[in-house]
């Protein structure tokens, strides 16, 4: 697809761009800071640790992305039903809370590290910068992603689970737009085959920033032998993991794809962050997380998926539901939907404590 060539595409920038801030940064500053050592520092009793992490993430993130496309089976969690849209603004709060309170701290710590050169490194906040610049980026994406698929379908997309049927075409209709009272009987083909080019284009978007954060994560926790650190950071992940592909399970059983394509989907999600351990674990030998070359890396991929996570949080999914008609449209709703948003990112910016 278009769209998925011209992400690769700027993922393929970036990465040039980061390879020569590193590279610079090696030249200027050969001598790296030491890693430090202390009663936590274990390699051989850190592998079984790393082991089980990679299991139970996995596990967890299985759970978290697939949950919401068994719900059709559940009455009370279809995508038309008021707990439905609780449960993704909760999810959403998460999400929001993890490029706030997670990747965008780490990034600050990474880029003002007293391991890099004074010089640029201390003299501008490139975690801000670039932060700012992944997040007007992503709205640059999303508008294109949108216009490209429009231009593409302009024959109309028709729902995977049954061409033409009123019913699919009224659930269209009521994920997240409309009231799910099933009476939209004026609502026009043209709106709804919008409407679910939008849930593609945000399920698309919003993978791609999970993706490339849960591999920075799983990374660095594969290439530490601190212990104590493994032990927390494994619990706060898979919570992490299980909540945030909750919100991500949403977005893709709303863009109604076909079963392979949701497959795929969870799929990369679920193995991203266990991929990233095993690699650091394989890494461990020659990535230092204090060097130059991996603080510059991480550092700049963390700040360009904060942003990333945090537009996709605000714009395309709590503010999305929130102006909605549905959520206009009751008050109870709004406050309920406020509230589970409120509890998902205090609890995910609770877990920064560990993690």
């Amino acid at each position: 697809m278009a769209s998925s060539s011209s992400l690769v595409k700027l993922l393929s920038i970036l990465l040039i761009i980061i390879s020569i801030f590193a590279e610079q940064a090696v030249s200027v500053a050969p001598d790296e800071c030491q890693t430090e050592v202390n009663s936590c520092t274990n390699k051989k009793k850190a592998v079984p640790l790393k082991v089980i992490a990679i299991f139970s993430i996995l596990i967890a993130s299985i759970i978290g992305v697939c949950s919401p496309l068994f719900t059709k089976s559940i009455p009370a969690l279809n995508p038309d039903r008021d707990l439905f849209t609780i449960v993704k603004c909760f999810a959403s709060g998460i999400i929001l809370a993890t490029g706030f309170m997670h990747v965008l701290p780490d990034s600050f710590e990474m880029l003002s590290s007293q391991c890099l050169k004074e010089h640029p490194w201390h003299k501008f906040p490139f975690t801000g910068f670039v932060a700012m610049l992944s997040a007007l980026v992503t709205l640059m994406i999303d508008s294109m992603a949108t216009s490209i698929y429009s231009r593409k379908s302009s024959a109309g997309i028709t729902p995977v689970n049954g061409a033409g049927s009123a019913t699919n075409d009224m659930a269209v209709v009521n994920i997240g737009q409309f009231h799910g009272h099933g009476h939209h009987h004026d609502a026009k083909p043209a709106d709804q085959h919008q409407q679910l080019l939008r849930y593609r284009v945000i399920a698309m978007v919003l993978e791609l920033g999970i993706v490339v954060h849960s591999v920075v994560i799983g990374l660095s926790l594969g290439a530490s032998n601190n212990t104590c650190t493994i032990k927390g950071l494994v619990a706060a992940l898979c919570f992490h993991q299980m909540f945030e592909g909750m919100g991500l399970g949403g977005c893709i059983l709303q863009a109604e794809y076909k079963a392979f394509k949701k497959f795929v989907m969870a799929f990369f999600f679920s193995v991203t962050t266990p991929f990233g351990i095993a690699m650091g674990m394989a890494l461990s030998k020659t990535y230092k997380d204090n060097s130059p070359t991996a603080l510059i890396t991480v550092g700049l991929l963390n700040a360009s998926s904060s942003g990333l996570l945090i537009y996709m949080a605000l714009v395309d999914l709590l503010s999305a539901e929130f102006m909605g008609p549905k959520l206009q449209g009751s008050i109870k709703l709004q406050l309920k939907s406020c509230v589970a948003a409120l509890l998902g990112a205090g609890g995910m910016s609770v877990m920064a404590i560990w993690a």
